[in-house]
């Protein structure tokens, strides 16, 4: 099997669990490294015995066709623009970019370069999340009619070492764990037609625990609390809230009710977790798990799935497309927040292909 040659920009914390990743993934392969601070780029490099360099270097590299972007999300629509620019296909942490305006920059380059653009999360194609796609397809809960989606916290600054960015424009609850919600959604029911929600943001500062910042205060720019409903072209309500100012609370991460039966859908910040169903008039029971890449940390699969895709010419699952549609979604909160008003999605997108069921881990055809 050939295999694609990648490189990272960005070798901050999330960045190890992508690189670990890939190595369970016979068809890409790490090759190089890049940050705008060396010294970190250099921890990776030797942790992962492939050469670190400045981005530029990199981007030069003949043996890279994918660039995996790892930037924070204010850094993301750049480094994607200079990634297309240099004639390589670019899979973006997620957002795709802070706005709509600034994402729709990298999708217009890459038609213009035929290049292809992926972006987080690639977690819904998890073993989890595609058993229960299965389920809903093969009609196991009837039409989709409604759905619920909770993620709250009281957040990120209690655990990251550097949590200042998740509050800044790019950041918040929704924009940073709404994708995984959203984007699963999206690939359970199909494309959003309209938001309504409402926002709030009752803290200015907030207080760092974690170390080595801690005692220190970060401030806020963006909404902490975000609430309201997805309205889905099938005809699917799904009521959603994404918060950092939530102490504890009992809701499941998805939950999609049917006209025959109700689904459990594990954490979509997860790629495995019990499948449960419950059929009209009975009890809650667990299904087998029917997909690979189902316990464990699978945080390239995204990106392998593009390499399959452009040697076998199809689409890729986690593509730009899709998080564009799903980062519409998520900046219409706000406005419907602002404007008193539902918001009508102009972006669509065809649900990603299922996985074939039954594969090992690591094959993705």
């Amino acid at each position: 099997m050939s295999k694609t040659g990648i490189g990272v920009i960005g070798c901050g914390n999330i960045s190890q669990k992508y690189m670990t990743a890939m190595r369970q993934f016979p068809n890409i392969e790490l090759r190089a490294v890049a940050d705008m601070r060396q010294s970190v780029a250099d921890v990776r490099g030797r942790e992962f015995n492939v050469p670190a360099m400045r981005v530029d270097q990199l981007l030069k590299r003949d043996d890279v066709e994918i660039v995996v972007n790892l930037t924070v999300p204010l850094a993301h629509t750049d480094v994607s623009l200079a990634v297309l620019n240099a004639g390589k296909h670019v899979h973006s942490e997620k957002p795709l970019g802070v706005n709509v305006a600034e994402a729709r920059k990298v999708m217009d380059l890459a038609a213009q370069k035929n290049l292809r653009v992926g972006c987080a999360p690639d977690t819904f194609l998890g073993g989890g999340h595609q058993t229960a796609r299965k389920l809903i397809d093969d009609g196991a809960i009837g039409t989709p009619v409604a759905g619920s989606a909770f993620f709250m916290c009281p957040g990120h600054e209690r655990w990251h070492p550097a949590p200042g960015f998740y509050y800044l424009r790019g950041g918040g609850p929704m924009l940073d764990m709404g994708p995984y919600y959203i984007t699963d959604l999206i690939q359970l029911l199909g494309p959003i037609a309209s938001v309504m929600g409402s926002v709030s943001m009752l803290r200015k500062e907030r207080l760092v625990t974690s170390e080595p910042m801690n005692g220190e205060m970060i401030p806020v720019e963006v909404a902490t609390h975000v609430a309201g409903t997805l309205e889905f072209v099938s005809g699917a309500l799904v009521t959603i809230a994404m918060s950092f100012d939530v102490p504890k609370h009992r809701h499941t991460p998805i939950e999609i009710y049917g006209t025959k039966g109700s689904i459990l859908v594990p954490d979509p910040n997860r790629f495995g977790g019990e499948v449960m169903v419950a059929k009209l008039g009975g009890d809650f029971e667990a299904m087998p798990t029917t997909h690979g890449n189902a316990e464990g940390e699978y945080r390239s699969i995204g990106v392998a799935d593009m390499a399959a895709a452009i040697q076998n010419n199809r689409p890729h699952r986690a593509s730009g497309a899709l998080a564009l549609h799903a980062l519409e979604a998520m900046e219409a909160f706000q406005t419907s927040s602002d404007e008193g008003r539902r918001v009508k999605l102009e972006t669509t997108v065809e649900r990603p292909a299922m996985l074939p069921p039954g594969l090992p881990t690591g094959q993705l055809d």
